[in-house]
């Protein structure tokens, strides 16, 4: 929001036109944007030869021309996208990294420690490789929210908080804050609560209720049955009704393998490209 930083993350495929987009939202609320473009390393194609068990290691001999060329086709959108950046007149700084797979979660989680949030680029199928492992390197390495789908910098009137009494839906809570203190309303949703003191409380919702009631929000709270569907399809259905602008959620309240082999609501709200959301582990 106002007078905050917000890290940026993008491809080298980024359109102008969206890095302009987030420059103008950013603009009008003051907010600097630093922009960490992730361009993938090439992949080194060796090859093993030799009759012995141990073999040899074979590198091509335009190895070093190959990653100098996309090196050099990385620093010129660098100064591709610092001329959007500057026509339309926002604060930013822009920084463009190559690297392998395996590097982008700490890379990424690195420079979202000195931001306030974090916000990827996603693209109408989705996030691809590099984006999803973006995505996990802010969710479980940093201290920041991570938003999809729409700028950090565009203001909200009205906030659907999927609740669950859970530390993560908790963190998620605490970091959207400022989003909840300017909208008009929030809508506490709580799905198939189990109202016991041990696990969802006795009436689920109404503690963080009146907590951010204490803080001046217009908060309202909603129990919510399943009926045996996904839980992201769910809270989806019920944003669009609300007319929420925006999701708020824990992610990976389950172990992180599990959601990735059987899938999960964190899986299919970082997969679904029609509704912003705000993240937080």
């Amino acid at each position: 929001m106002k007078n905050t930083t917000t890290l940026l993350v993008i491809e080298p495929s980024t359109s102008d036109t969206f890095i302009a987009t987030q420059a103008e939202q950013a603009l009008a609320q003051n907010t600097h944007l630093s922009v960490l473009m992730i361009g993938q390393q090439p992949v080194l194609p060796s090859y093993a030869y030799g009759g012995s068990m141990y073999g040899s290691i074979a590198i091509p001999d335009d190895w070093a021309q190959i990653t100098t060329t996309a090196r050099t086709a990385l620093i010129k959108r660098e100064m591709q996208v610092k001329t959007v950046l500057s026509s339309n007149g926002a604060s930013s700084d822009v920084q463009s990294l190559l690297c392998a797979s395996m590097d982008i979660k700490e890379i990424v989680a690195q420079h979202s420690r000195v931001c306030d949030i974090a916000h990827i680029v996603t693209e109408a199928e989705g996030l691809s490789d590099a984006m999803r492992q973006a995505a996990h390197g802010i969710l479980f390495k940093s201290p920041v929210a991570l938003m999809l789908n729409a700028s950090p910098s565009k203001p909200v009137s009205s906030v659907f908080v999927a609740w669950n009494n859970g530390d993560t839906a908790s963190k998620a809570v605490h970091l959207a804050l400022p989003y909840l203190l300017e909208a008009h309303e929030v809508v506490i949703g709580c799905f198939d609560p189990v109202t016991t003191a041990a696990r969802d409380g006795l009436d689920p919702g109404t503690d963080v209720a009146a907590w951010l009631s204490h803080h001046g929000c217009n908060v309202t709270v909603s129990q919510f049955p399943t009926g045996g569907k996904e839980v992201a399809e769910c809270i989806l259905h019920r944003a669009k009704e609300q007319g929420a602008g925006l999701v708020v959620m824990g992610a990976y309240g389950h172990a992180r393998m599990m959601e990735a082999i059987f899938g999960g609501t964190t899986c299919t709200m970082l997969d679904q490209t029609e509704m912003p959301v705000l993240l937080a582990h």
